[in-house]
């Protein structure tokens, strides 16, 4: 059963278990599926009143915050008890495209050292990119009502017309990042 568990799963498989959480959420408790919001309930617990944005009972979705807690308490342990690969395999003709149009050269470990590296940090350009990155994807959160995982999972399945719009915008802004803006940046 372990080794089952430390192989990739299809999607057929993968996907299908991540839809039912739709579903299982749904009829538990008529909740929905999200994370972005997470962070609202937060700032929302730890933030003095008075702000109108985060003036409301986030008490009610405490829910959400046991269910962050446990996506990132799972991903570790998951980590730790079925280890990880030390490389991520990766076809040939993409490793060739990355290095073609990206410039990325190191592709061991997990993530591309030359984009997710503390030695980024030690100048101002890795500053900019990580300040106005993160607050491009707040910012985008929550104007697009929600982030990926519940437009594209919850709202889709629940047929909604605002996350279909939501799921386009974030395709053509991934396609456009990877093929436009970030080969003129590097």
């Amino acid at each position: 059963m372990l080794e089952l568990l430390r192989q990739p799963w299809p999607w057929y498989i993968a996907g299908p278990l991540i839809g039912l959480t739709v579903p299982a959420l749904l009829l538990i408790g008529n909740k929905a599926l999200g994370i972005s919001s997470s962070l609202r309930h937060v700032c929302a617990a730890c933030v003095p009143a008075g702000i109108p944005f985060l003036t409301y009972n986030w008490r009610a979705e405490l829910w959400n915050l046991f269910f962050v807690l446990g996506i990132g308490l799972g991903g570790f342990i998951g980590y730790q008890v079925l280890g990880h690969a030390d490389t991520i395999a990766i076809s040939p003709e993409t490793v060739r495209d990355l290095k073609a149009q990206l410039h990325l050269t190191d592709f061991s470990g997990l993530l591309p050292k030359e984009l997710f590296a503390l030695e980024n940090l030690s100048n101002w350009k890795g500053w900019v990119f990580l300040v106005l990155g993160g607050f491009l994807v707040g910012f985008g959160t929550r104007y697009a009502g929600g982030c990926t995982s519940g437009h594209a999972i919850s709202g889709l399945s629940n047929l909604q017309w605002v996350s279909l719009v939501a799921v386009i915008g974030f395709f053509v802004g991934g396609l456009l990042m990877t093929w436009v803006f970030y080969p003129m940046m590097f």
